[in-house]
């Protein structure tokens, strides 16, 4: 008998199997498409939308670091560059990077093996700090 069976009870069905790594990447990029499918027929500088707000911004009144993604990711789909570099410049210049690192994560996925990046410790210290940073910069000046 199985450790932590339950003697006569039968096994859960698909107990042990796990799901193509293919399956989360084209679950995430439906889930990109149709968010921004949204996003470009709604104008986020506009009020009355239903598009998510910052608690931090709600909470404080401070802008967070990501404040001014959606109006950014906005404002690149209708290529108005110098609006989403006022929106968020800081996320404006990661966006390269969040894009290849979904890349290689879905392209992975879909050869069929589990790829997880993982940001070190000194590399998370860099993107506090950036955070942190940016947080200041953008409430001070």
């Amino acid at each position: 008998m199985r450790v932590g069976a339950v003697a006569g009870a039968a096994p859960r069905a698909g107990a042990g199997r796990r799901a193509h790594p293919a399956v989360s990447r084209l679950a995430v990029l439906a889930a990109g498409a149709a968010a921004s499918a949204y996003l470009y027929r709604t104008d986020p500088h506009q009020p009355g939308h239903w598009l998510p707000f910052c608690p931090f911004h709600r909470l404080t009144g401070l802008l967070c670091p990501l404040c001014g993604t959606t109006r950014m990711g906005y404002d690149l789909m209708h290529r108005h560059l110098g609006a989403a570099w006022h929106d968020n410049t800081l996320a404006l210049l990661a966006s390269p990077v969040a894009v290849l690192v979904l890349a290689r994560w879905t392209a992975e996925g879909l050869r069929g093996t589990r790829w997880r990046p993982v940001l070190r410790r000194r590399g998370t210290i860099l993107v506090v700090a950036a955070a942190v940073a940016w947080t200041v910069v953008r409430n001070v000046f």
